[in-house]
């Protein structure tokens, strides 16, 4: 049964029983990673770490040509 089908049956049997429908799949997606980014910027500063640019800066550092001198 795919996901659509489920939230179809899931839909069907709420309004049977007169109680609220389900959320449709992936309605919430978006949601989930902004929480997730907020906590890893939390926890970042917690331990003393930068909150911002992490991700860019370690590129950066391993995308920059070498200089031989």
């Amino acid at each position: 049964m795919t996901i659509t089908q489920q939230y179809f049956l899931d839909t069907y049997r709420a309004r049977q029983l007169g109680e609220p429908t389900p959320p449709a799949p992936g309605a919430n997606d978006w949601q989930v990673v902004r929480e997730l980014r907020d906590r890893r910027r939390f926890q970042a500063v917690l331990a003393g770490r930068p909150a911002h640019g992490r991700l860019r800066r370690a590129l950066g550092r391993r995308l920059r040509p070498r200089s031989t001198g």
